[in-house]
């Protein structure tokens, strides 16, 4: 048992350890056709508000209670922009909406928020660029008909932000839920292994895509991937920090980045600085013993708050900067709070008592390659309150998709890119 596993957590792991059936394909093909039975296509045509519907805008203003109070008017600015940006940040509004409806009794590990900008590219382990889900703050077993929709959603609200029309939205919506469904078809039929090894890179992306997008597409694709390379812990350096009196510091660009020598009087910094410092060292255990021994190579130099995302904002995020060598060998990690899953209201308490654990227990499931630095710890506050977090690399080559700038092309592409790579994150997990 590691340091940060609660007794709580060590009784359901004892329990979710039980024997675990293994039906034989016939079995599993049999349920499958019954589950239409439960919920058939045709009750996905369409949706009505149901009776009692919570407020939208009240279902905001509980989940920023117990966020940072003077960054919530920056969440609510963000999800403002546009129609799409708010639906980022709507995550538990769209949970409320989708928990009447039928579901065919099919539960998978969810996303919980796998819209089409929660997809991007980042650095795999081997340092291969690779296409995935990026996002796992809501994430929990579920129906899988609940991600499905929460990304059919997202290409057609973001198909308006972008000034598609009807027609254009139809195609792109069409192609990202037959590439979902037709890529489950395939692994279906596939060894478990095969499954689990499955991935997009860079070049797999070519390959598959490459023939649907014209020259133009294809140059702005490779300025993506060169963007995304260059963006690593060397870069966060030159970009974030500064050097006073000899030594290496995060640079104040306040309210988005403070550091937290400015948050604080000098013994709640001291104290918040040497709880945070104190529970790296907890963080450390939840790593593979071979990262746990790079990490310890690295000394913590600075810490400063960041306001990230959209539905996120308000949440607290600290980066932390680490050097090993010399000071041109950095590593820059975020600790990002993890509060309890919008979705678990609807579909019942996380197995895991700590979130953070729930955050990153989700990514390793669902990602074919995931960061190796994931981890997570709890600290308590200045206010005396106790918290989850999860911890991962800044920037790790991470690139993002603007959905609202596509081409009609590379936005139906990327559609159906988004398709096949949540149909096999379900498949590993279902």
């Amino acid at each position: 048992m590691t340091a940060t596993m609660t007794p709580a957590d060590a009784r359901r792991d004892k329990r979710s350890a039980r024997r675990i059936d293994h039906p034989h394909l016939a079995e599993r093909t049999a349920a499958g056709r019954a589950a239409r039975s439960a919920a058939p296509r045709s009750s996905f045509g369409g949706w009505t508000p149901a009776s009692g519907r919570p407020d939208p805008v009240g279902l905001l203003e509980a989940e920023s209670a117990a966020r940072v109070p003077e960054l919530v008017p920056i969440r609510y600015g963000r999800m403002l922009v546009s129609p799409f940006t708010f639906y980022r940040g709507a995550a538990g509004i769209m949970a409320a909406d989708l928990a009447p409806l039928p579901t065919a009794g099919l539960n998978v590990q969810l996303c919980g928020d796998a819209h089409l900008s929660n997809f991007g590219g980042f650095a795999a382990p081997d340092r291969r660029l690779v296409f995935d889900l990026n996002d796992f703050d809501e994430t929990l077993p579920g129906p899988f008909e609940w991600d499905v929709a929460r990304l059919a959603a997202s290409v057609a609200v973001a198909g308006r932000a972008r000034g598609s029309d009807r027609v254009e939205r139809g195609a792109a919506l069409r192609r990202c839920l037959a590439s979902y469904r037709e890529a489950m078809h395939e692994f279906a039929g596939m060894r478990d292994l095969d499954v689990w090894y499955a991935r997009l890179d860079a070049d797999e992306i070519m390959r598959r895509w490459g023939t649907t997008i014209g020259s133009e597409d294809k140059k702005a694709f490779r300025r993506t991937v060169a963007k995304a390379r260059g963006k690593d812990s060397v870069r966060a350096l030159s970009k974030l920090t500064h050097i006073k009196d000899g030594e290496v510091r995060i640079t104040s660009v306040p309210p988005l980045i403070v550091p937290i020598r400015e948050l604080f009087a000098d013994q709640d910094r001291e104290a918040l600085e040497a709880a945070l410092r104190g529970h790296y060292d907890e963080y450390r255990s939840t790593l593979e013993g071979s990262i746990r021994h790079l990490v310890e190579g690295f000394r913590v130099v600075d810490i400063a708050r960041k306001v990230v995302g959209v539905g996120s904002v308000g949440t607290r995020a600290w980066i932390v900067l680490l050097l090993g060598r010399d000071d041109g060998d950095p590593l820059f990690l975020q600790m990002k709070e993890a509060e309890s899953s919008v979705l678990e209201e609807h579909l019942g308490r996380s197995r895991f008592t700590a979130h953070g654990r729930r955050v990153v227990e989700g990514q390793r499931l669902m990602q074919a390659a995931s960061d190796s630095f994931l981890g997570w710890f709890s600290a308590v506050g200045p206010d005396g309150v106790r918290r989850a977090f999860y911890v991962r690399q800044l920037w790790d080559q991470k690139g993002s998709a603007e959905v609202e700038a596509m081409t009609r092309a590379r936005f139906e592409g990327y559609a159906e890119m988004c398709g096949w790579t949540l149909a096999r994150a379900h498949a590993r997990t279902g």
